[in-house]
C-alpha cells in the first residue's frame, strides 16, 4: 500500500516572483448567491436584490454585490496560494472595473509581485500577489494586491495534523465489508 498526500498547497519556498498561477475553478454566480451575501452582510443598497429598482438603473438588472465579487476572487485563489498562510496582511488597490450580473461565471489569476523572509517568524515568509478575475467572456471585474504571511514547509504548526486512524485504510479492509 502507498499513501499519497493530497495537494498540500504552496509553502514560502515555493513562490518566485513573477510566477502566473491560473486558479482551476471557475464560479458562476447565482441570484440566490447574490441574495444571500447581500442580507448576509446587512448591505441595503436595493441595487443587489430589487429587480424593479435595478431595472430603471443604466444596468437594467440587479449588480452582484462588489464584496461577493471581491470574496470569491480570494476563495479562488487560496487552492495556489493561501493554502498554508496563517494570516492575511493586508489588501490594497481594489478595483471593479466591469459589473458582475448572476448567471456571470468568474475565473481568477494570480501573479507573484514580491516575497521576503519574515523577520519576527522564522517559520514563515511574507509574499505579495495580484489577483485578477475575468468572467466569461474575458471582461476583468475585479483586481487586488494581496499580502499574506505563509508558512514556509517543515513549520511546527503543521505537522502531524492528520488523526491517526484505529483501523488503517487498506484493500483487504474494503473486501471484508463487501
Amino acid at each position: 500500500m502507498t499513501l499519497k498526500d493530497g495537494w498540500n498547497g504552496r509553502f514560502y519556498e515555493d513562490f518566485q516572483v513573477g510566477d502566473v498561477y491560473r486558479h482551476p475553478l471557475g464560479r458562476t454566480v447565482t441570484e440566490a448567491d447574490n441574495t444571500w451575501f447581500t442580507l448576509l452582510t446587512m448591505n441595503t443598497n436595493q441595487m443587489h436584490f430589487n429587480g424593479e429598482y435595478a431595472a430603471k438603473s443604466e444596468f437594467g438588472k440587479p449588480l452582484v454585490v462588489s464584496t461577493l465579487t471581491v470574496a470569491i476572487a480570494v476563495g479562488q485563489s487560496v487552492i495556489d496560494t493561501t493554502q498554508n498562510a496563517f494570516a492575511n496582511l493586508g489588501w490594497e488597490d481594489i478595483k471593479l472595473p466591469h459589473p458582475v450580473f448572476a448567471g456571470d461565471t468568474l475565473f481568477s489569476e494570480s501573479i507573484v509581485l514580491d516575497k521576503r523572509e519574515s523577520s519576527s517568524r522564522p517559520h514563515a515568509g511574507i509574499v505579495t500577489i495580484r489577483t485578477r478575475t475575468l468572467n466569461q467572456d474575458g471582461d476583468e471585474v475585479c483586481t487586488f494586491r494581496r499580502t499574506f504571511y505563509v508558512y514556509k514547509r517543515g513549520a511546527e504548526p503543521l505537522n502531524d495534523l492528520f488523526p491517526e486512524a484505529k483501523k488503517p485504510l487498506t484493500l483487504e479492509a474494503e473486501e471484508e465489508r463487501a
